[in-house]
């Protein structure tokens, strides 16, 4: 375990297969299982850049929302429309 901690805090990128690789270059043959169980009990976790889907791509351009001050009061007044789901086309190809 104080070997694992040692490798964690050296690379705290390496997950348990990396670690494992790093044992053994050590001399340690050690299984991958046993590893993850004692990363586990010992509440290590790999840090690694998470994905950020959140930030706008600054080179695209933002339209403005046309309808924010329109008062909709009749039927047929605004239209929308779904593109999300376009289903395939099923029919055979003789």
């Amino acid at each position: 375990m104080a070997l694992i901690d040692r490798c964690h805090l050296k690379h705290p990128f390496y997950g348990s297969r990396r670690i494992r690789d790093w044992l053994e270059d050590q001399g340690h043959q050690v299984n991958r299982k046993k590893v993850r169980r004692l990363m586990r009990t010992m509440d290590l976790r790999v840090q690694y850049p998470k994905r950020n889907l959140s930030l706008a791509n600054p080179a695209h351009k933002v339209y403005p929302y046309l309808l924010r001050d329109l008062v909709i009061d009749r039927p047929n007044q605004v239209w929308a429309t779904d593109i999300t789901y376009s289903a395939p086309n099923l029919r055979r190809c003789h």
